[in-house]
């Protein structure tokens, strides 16, 4: 089965709720970015059933160049996760 394109989503979206495509979108969107805004904000942003996406701060450490094996130094950064819900993660596996 082939993964499914974001027209696709709304499609199945639209025909499941009796919504329009476009108000879907519109949703979807709205949506995305409240999530992008909030976890920048506030660290976190919960979708119920589904996971939340964590801003979190990634310390600096020592790594190793696979070609070399030369020790390197990475730098701190901070990165964003997606943690999936148990719910989810019950119902698919």
């Amino acid at each position: 089965m082939a993964k499914m394109t974001k027209s696709q989503l709304m499609d199945a979206i639209a025909s499941k709720t009796g919504h329009t495509k476009k108000d879907v979108v519109a949703v979807l969107e709205a949506m995305v970015d409240l999530a992008y805004n909030q976890t920048k904000k506030a660290g976190e942003f919960s979708i119920p059933g589904l996971g939340k996406l964590v801003k979190k701060h990634r310390a600096a450490r020592l790594g190793r160049n696979p070609a070399t094996g030369a020790e390197i130094q990475i730098p701190a950064k901070t990165v964003v996760k997606f943690r999936v819900a148990k719910a989810a993660k019950d119902s698919i596996l």
